[in-house]
């Protein structure tokens, strides 16, 4: 067992684990964060992404010992003062979920996409880039649109604040 220390939504937080425990563990078991999913065990559906000192990550593919020190946000930490981040109300008000077990993987993932591109990013590479992520309800056209416009969203609300 290790003890493992690490920022996860802006809390400092700490707990024993397994040397082989992965990080989506570590945070659904020993911390309670369950919004990040476990959907297949092979890192092939992208329901447990979570944001690992600011890039996204597949949480099944991370040991938990791998984060410690590291600055982790799931999707428990997106949301800011009782108000849901730009991508969170943008899948809200698209449509861009049905059953929601792959949104939160989703979300974390456009999150740091939109970070990347910021409002250029299109169609094209949004789809690209989701190929790592997978719905098994929709057929990506409501998610895609939502990420467009969370991405057109804070593209005006960045250009607006320089």
């Amino acid at each position: 067992m290790a003890s493992i220390s690490m920022t996860v939504n802006g809390r400092e937080v700490s707990g024993d684990a397994e040397d082989r425990t992965l990080l989506v563990e570590f945070l659904r078991e020993n911390l309670g964060l369950t919004g990040t999913h476990v959907g297949c065990d092979t890192s092939q559906c992208g329901a447990c992404v979570v944001h690992v000192d600011g890039d996204a990550v597949k949480s099944c593919t991370m040991l938990a010992a791998q984060a410690a020190g590291s600055e982790v946000t799931t999707i428990e930490g997106l949301a800011s003062g009782g108000e849901l981040h730009p991508v969170q109300k943008a899948f809200h008000e698209n449509h861009g979920l049905q059953c929601g077990f792959c949104t939160p993987g989703m979300i974390m993932a456009a999150t740091e996409m939109i970070r990347r591109h910021g409002s250029s990013l299109d169609e094209e590479t949004v789809r690209a880039e989701l190929e790592g992520n997978i719905c098994r309800c929709t057929g990506y056209h409501n998610i895609v649109k939502s990420i467009l416009a969370a991405a057109a969203e804070m593209g005006g609300a960045q250009q607006a604040a320089e």
